[in-house]
């Protein structure tokens, strides 16, 4: 299990003192994932992971993924919803005609669904199937693909982990569109025409999506003011990543990655939602995870949640 626990650390950038904490905050959640799993007959336990931007999510996932395959011997797959964005072409296409907003990756609208929709039901059915991958680097999917064994490969999959910002997140009521929340949707979405087909786009085509999922966890973060600087931290890293991805390649990628006044306006897109769900969600999951400035969990709440997804 070391050599396990050091490949982590190192994948993810972290210190040695993350698995110490994390083995002791996060225990209550994997226990309750194996005894859930335990449960399950023929398809797989499905975990979501809703957070804001920064807040840990591929982290979080990446250590239970750790934790279950070594410890519970359990096969886990981890899916990040960010790799279900359109690519450059289709989101200028919706650009063109809905809202020039569109362009850019992030909001509920700029994912696709339909290939989302395949991917869970094929893991239900333990059917082989294709996830993709999307590289942030050039804003588009990469053409490599991760394939999946089919029902009967020893190796079948046991627990599905899937983490996403707005993953979670509920619609909005239509008259809490009207106001805008910040100097984008002020000067960029004047009628709210953006903002509103986001909204739809929740409503009808990710809230059935959240049915699937068996258990919830929420990485709540103090407020949006934490987003920026959390932000700058991840793609500073994913720019380390992308350096040392040429070096060991011998090539240079167009560089799509984001400076810091960039990122201060790219986080704008995410308001909205983020803040709705810091209100909304946290007593529709099964595990709220507090956070701190500095991403420390203070608080690991279990409950009853009021079911995601009854719409």
């Amino acid at each position: 299990m070391e050599n396990n626990w050091s490949e982590f650390l190192t994948r993810n950038s972290l210190p040695q003192q993350y698995v110490e904490t994390a083995n002791s905050v996060f225990a209550h959640i994997v226990n309750e994932i194996v005894t859930q799993q335990k449960k399950m007959t023929g398809k797989p336990l499905f975990i979501g992971i809703n957070g804001c931007q920064g807040s840990g999510k591929s982290t979080l996932a990446s250590y239970l993924v750790t934790v279950l395959e070594n410890l519970h011997q359990l096969r886990v797959i981890s899916i990040s919803l960010d790799d279900f964005y359109y690519s450059q072409k289709q989101r200028k296409h919706l650009a063109a005609n809905i809202h020039p907003l569109l362009s850019t990756r992030g909001v509920p609208g700029t994912h696709d669904v339909n290939k989302l929709k395949q991917v869970l039901n094929d893991l239900t059915r333990q059917k082989n199937c294709v996830i993709p991958i999307f590289d942030k680097a050039t804003d588009n999917p990469l053409p490599e693909s991760l394939t999946l064994p089919d029902k009967n490969h020893p190796d079948t999959i046991n627990v599905v982990i899937i983490e996403g910002w707005c993953w979670g997140v509920d619609a909005q009521q239509p008259d809490e569109l009207i106001e805008p929340v910040n100097l984008l949707e002020t000067e960029q979405d004047i009628n709210a025409v953006w903002r509103t087909y986001v909204n739809d786009q929740l409503k009808h085509n990710y809230q059935f999506l959240y049915q699937k999922m068996d258990l919830w966890l929420m990485l709540k973060a103090p407020s949006f003011d934490c987003v920026y600087q959390w932000r700058l931290e991840q793609e500073n890293k994913l720019r380390q990543q992308q350096t040392q991805k040429d070096l060991i390649f011998n090539k240079e990628t167009p560089n799509s990655l984001m400076n810091n006044e960039q990122i201060f306006h790219f986080i704008q897109y995410f308001q909205r939602l983020t803040e709705h769900a810091f209100k909304t969600l946290p007593n529709k999951v099964d595990f709220l995870l507090e956070l701190d400035e500095n991403r420390q969990v203070v608080s690991c709440k279990s409950q009853k949640p009021t079911r995601l997804g009854n719409i």
